[in-house]
């Protein structure tokens, strides 16, 4: 029952036209007694039942998918190829093998009659010129008749996720003022051990004893124990919405990207925490390359949270924060840019970065908001080397 309900399925629009078209030759044919119905109801007929003899029998052919790599950046090329192996001990029937690649492209290649054990490679081309992440496969073979009167497919092999990372550039570290100005910098908060020494006091039950400064203790005769204060460490924030309003259009979202990789790639090479959050949610920032495949998949999103709302909602839940970095487009008004820097606490460096392609670079500094302005991805690394020596 199954078998005849997938061969039913199996028949094309065309073949149930077909069909119907000998079924209503060979009624009108015999009941008007013209000899030329009949004989192109037959006809069709016969051409019916050679097409059905191309569904009997199973697929035992052995497929498997791979691809040399499964992350790229974007604007490279990508071999992928298939295996096809007869793992049987008869020949095997022709079958054509179909790869789709991203949303509607698919690498199509027929494969002849296999005899026992014998296997054949097929190589394609995956072509991933923009970022993304493109699905390819599960692979399908098909078997059906020359004319297209029936169709079979079978699934075969799994399915593998090619990530397209943007483009990014590598930022040396000393281009990085706007952290490492920040590093290590004492802050008023005092701790009993640490590396910048404040002053001495007198010791208070729960006192790390090993603080206990001998010299002072003999002096004045009673327990005097040192005190430090607080450095900070770096914690560096990247934020960008995906909100359609942030931006003039794809370029500038794509070079927003870019921006927020190559910041973020920086900053976890460096050992430095980091966050990068995106209308969507955080990223991960375990390693460069989950930050990467992250960022493969963001897009903008007519909902998203906008970049002032986004950098509202960082500065009441990222705490330790001392370097931001806004990346916007340059339909971003400034009075948002000065507004979202306003939300954050005394002491955080703000830095905006606004991708306007083409446009000339600057940097124009208002309180503790910073304002970058870059043309092209190259921009950024002697804007930020700029901001430092500034």
């Amino acid at each position: 029952m199954r078998s005849n309900l997938r061969m039913l399925r199996a028949v094309t629009p065309l073949g149930w036209a077909v069909a119907c078209c000998a079924l209503a030759a060979l009624a009108a044919g015999y009941t008007l007694g013209w000899a030329e119905l009949v004989t192109i109801g037959w006809a069709a007929a016969v051409l019916v039942a050679v097409a059905l003899a191309y569904l009997f029998g199973g697929t035992s052919h052995r497929i498997s998918l791979s691809l040399p790599v499964d992350r790229v950046v974007a604007g490279e090329r990508v071999p992928g190829q298939v295996d096809v192996q007869n793992p049987t001990g008869r020949r095997l029937g022709a079958v054509t093998v179909q790869v789709p690649v991203g949303a509607g492209g698919v690498a199509e290649f027929p494969v002849p009659s296999l005899a026992a054990h014998a296997a054949l490679d097929e190589v394609f081309v995956v072509p991933a010129e923009h970022r993304g992440i493109i699905p390819i496969g599960p692979v399908h073979t098909v078997r059906g008749d020359p004319v297209g009167l029936v169709r079979r497919e079978s699934v075969l092999a799994q399915r593998i996720d090619l990530y397209v990372h943007p483009r990014t550039i590598a930022i040396p570290s000393m281009s990085q003022g706007f952290v490492r100005d920040l590093e290590g910098t004492p802050t008023r908060d005092l701790t009993s051990s640490d590396i910048a020494f404040h002053a001495l006091r007198e010791y208070q039950p729960g006192d790390d004893r090993r603080s206990i400064h001998w010299k002072s203790t003999a002096r004045t005769g009673r327990f005097m124990v040192r005190q430090y204060e607080q450095t900070r460490r770096s914690h560096l924030l990247v934020v960008f919405s995906l909100a359609p309003a942030d931006y003039a259009g794809d370029e500038e979202f794509e070079l927003a990207v870019s921006v927020a990789g190559s910041l973020g790639v920086r900053a976890i090479r460096d050992a430095r925490t980091v966050s990068v959050l995106v209308s969507s949610g955080p990223l991960a920032t375990v390693t460069p390359t989950r930050l990467l495949d992250g960022l493969s998949g963001v897009d903008l999103a007519p909902a998203a949270a906008s970049l002032r709302t986004l950098a509202r909602q960082a500065a009441r839940s990222v705490a330790g924060l001392s370097v931001v970095f806004l990346v916007c487009g340059s339909s971003t008004p400034l009075a948002v840019l000065r507004a979202a820097a306003a939300g954050f606490p005394l002491g955080v460096e703000v830095v905006a970065v606004v991708c306007d392609p083409g446009a000339r670079p600057g940097l124009v500094r208002s309180g503790n908001l910073s304002l970058v302005t870059i043309g092209f991805l190259d921009d950024l690394k002697q804007s930020l080397a700029r901001g430092a020596a500034a």
